[in-house]
């Protein structure tokens, strides 16, 4: 976790965009850090915003593509998944990974990826835009479904994409 390389966020007008949050319930602490950081960052755009819980990291994809399909521009899918001692990590990180992914590329609408998977709640702490925190996921993953929509939206012609 080095922070190199990481993209300048912020600075962007997404008045008239319409985001949801999907968030899950595990990990309170980390995930509603997390959370906080994407409303900082809509905040801050302009964009129009919600936040939907679910269970966890595997109800992300279906809640997400949901809430595309009703008409959001965008969503950002906040979760986190410890490595335990069984292969149910793995397990649940594919299944996230593979179907926000999916989501994305079904509807044609960006998914901000803010699902943290950790060896240990330490590295989750460290990123979740919390006091002391070294990242804020959440706030990149805003940052990063913002950006993409309105680069979609110039692209469909619609108005001029964010520099």
């Amino acid at each position: 976790m080095s922070g190199k390389g990481a993209p300048i966020t912020g600075g962007t007008d997404a008045a008239g965009l319409s985001v949801v949050i999907v968030a899950g319930t595990w990990h309170p602490v980390i995930t509603d850090g997390m959370i906080a950081g994407a409303e900082r960052v809509l905040a801050e755009s302009g964009a129009d915003w919600r936040v939907v819980r679910v269970a966890g990291s595997f109800e992300l994809p279906v809640v997400a593509k949901a809430a595309l399909e009703a008409g959001a521009d965008a969503v950002v899918a906040l979760g986190v998944i410890i490595r335990g001692g069984t292969p149910h990590f793995e397990f649940v990180s594919n299944a996230a990974t593979d179907g926000l992914t999916r989501v994305a590329l079904d509807t044609g609408k960006p998914v901000g990826f803010g699902v943290l998977t950790l060896d240990d709640e330490q590295q989750g702490l460290d990123r979740a835009g919390l006091p002391g925190s070294k990242e804020d996921k959440g706030a990149e993953a805003a940052d990063a479904a913002v950006r993409t929509a309105l680069v979609l939206r110039a692209l469909r012609g619609r108005v001029s994409s964010p520099r």
